[in-house]
């Protein structure tokens, strides 16, 4: 999701900047910060965005100020008559009070702020409209190529994670087969011992609750549920986004067949094997955050 994109532009009148970028959201959020006298400018470029990007923190800006040269001075007669009153009005109080004012000059008048604007109309806004609309689609190009640069870069590292979830569900496989064979000995000596000792035990009843402890300690789903979710997020990264919230959903599923087998292993390195798969995931899951 992460992403940034500048584009300048103009119209002769107006030189104006884009500011595109983007960062990690669970939804997606645009906001915007764009003229607001020109007419249906952000409501337009909403619905380009909207078009393109579903999930992301996104902030759009754009600096549009008129040229220094463009159009002569004119006179806001509105604003002028403002001053003039204020003017009388202070030299009133003043000379009330006993007080001289210096003589004004027309130079410190025209100085007010809004007494001279340029006379220059700006243009026709919906040409100017036009043409910024325009730029839009040429600005979420620019945003998308480096978006996909950092995606590719994305996938490799979430395929090799991936790659080492599977290595260690394989050697989990091997050290559960392993725990199997001896746990199997284990219960066949313990059982033996305790029909030796005990008179009057219903043999039926202690070989149930063996098999239930054997039932309870069988890691071999947990582990087919780990190969599948590889084969699926591998079958999302190759159908591109947006998947992002389909990966988060399938990382919680990781996390979970993780801590079931860590609390099923009865075996060091099995448990071993549990917390390295743990730690690979939580990396993952981060990974995924920036994914769409």
């Amino acid at each position: 999701m992460t992403g940034f994109a500048t584009l300048n532009g103009e119209n002769g009148v107006f030189n104006w900047t884009w500011d595109l970028r983007s960062v990690n959201a669970k939804g997606l959020d645009i906001r915007q910060r764009v003229p607001d006298w020109i007419e249906g400018l952000e409501a337009a470029v909403r619905v380009e965005l909207n078009k393109v990007l579903s999930r992301g923190s996104v902030s759009l800006a754009l600096k549009i100020q008129k040229k220094e040269e463009q159009g002569a001075l004119a006179l806001n007669r509105t604003q002028l008559s403002n001053v003039l009153q204020a003017l009388h009005e202070a030299e009133t109080v003043a000379a009330e009070q006993g007080v001289n004012l210096a003589a004004s000059r027309s130079v410190d008048i025209l100085n007010v702020r809004g007494v001279l604007e340029t006379a220059s109309d700006g243009g026709d806004q919906k040409a100017l409209l036009a043409v910024l609309l325009k730029q839009v689609p040429v600005l979420l190009n620019r945003f998308q190529e480096m978006r996909q640069t950092e995606g590719k870069a994305l996938h490799t590292v979430l395929s090799e994670q991936l790659t080492q979830v599977e290595t260690l569900t394989a050697d989990a496989t091997i050290v559960a087969e392993r725990r199997q064979v001896e746990t199997a000995k284990k219960l066949h000596t313990n059982l033996k011992r305790v029909m030796e000792n005990a008179d009057g035990v219903d043999s039926e009843r202690v070989a149930q609750e063996l098999a239930i402890i054997a039932v309870k300690a069988d890691v071999t789903e947990e582990l087919d549920r780990l190969r599948a979710h590889v084969e699926a997020a591998r079958d999302f990264l190759k159908k591109g986004s947006p998947v992002g919230r389909k990966l988060d959903f399938l990382m919680q599923e990781f996390n979970r067949e993780a801590n079931t087998l860590c609390s099923k292993a009865q075996l060091i390195d099995l448990t071993r094997i549990g917390l390295d798969l743990k730690s690979v995931i939580d990396q993952m899951r981060e990974q995924i955050q920036n994914v769409e």
